[in-house]
């Protein structure tokens, strides 16, 4: 897994060991990023299910300002942490160890991008667009990109949120939501 573009472009990043840990192939992350691309500089990003770190840190590489990671495991904090290191954006990031609904509960932070790809199996993806949609952390113009399995074909519509078509790549499919 590496870095595509940006400041830190080409950096390896480390992965979490085992089948908990799926991470974002480099097909589906290009994608997601020439989807985003003229929304990423200077914003404010949250990773919500941090894994690698790898989404946070594309987003960073490519002009981000800041990212908070969140990942409720601790060897995956320590993975993203040493992403982080590797690639000198350990200023620019804050790093949580808690369950997403706790964070989402406990923020006052507001963001620009949110990135939601939780473990496929779970109902996390609907879960936290619904918190996120009451708790109002999305800024204005503000976007969240859902990855999913094509399994999963049904995502909620959210009033406060306007839904855009699905991009599917191979076996997974990417929602975007703009506030």
């Amino acid at each position: 897994m590496r870095v595509i573009t940006g400041s830190a472009r080409g950096a390896k990043l480390k992965t979490l060991e085992g089948l908990a840990t799926r991470p974002t192939s480099d097909r589906v992350k290009e994608a997601i990023f020439n989807i985003i691309q003229f929304d990423i500089e200077g914003r404010r990003v949250l990773d919500l299910f941090g894994g690698s770190g790898q989404l946070a840190i594309e987003a960073l590489s490519r002009g981000a300002d800041y990212a908070v990671l969140v990942d409720q495991s601790a060897e995956a904090v320590k993975v993203i942490k040493d992403n982080l290191k590797k690639v000198k954006f350990d200023q620019k990031a804050s790093v949580f160890q808690m369950d997403y609904l706790r964070y989402l509960s406990t923020s006052r932070e507001k963001f620009d991008i949110i990135f939601l790809d939780p473990p496929y199996a779970e109902k996390s993806l609907e879960n936290a667009l619904q918190k996120i949609s009451e708790i109002d952390i999305l800024s204005v113009g503000g976007i969240i990109i859902c990855e999913r399995p094509i399994e999963k074909q049904e995502l909620p519509e959210i009033s406060t949120l306007s839904r855009s078509r699905d991009y599917q790549y191979g076996k997974i499919l990417i929602t975007l939501y703009r506030n």
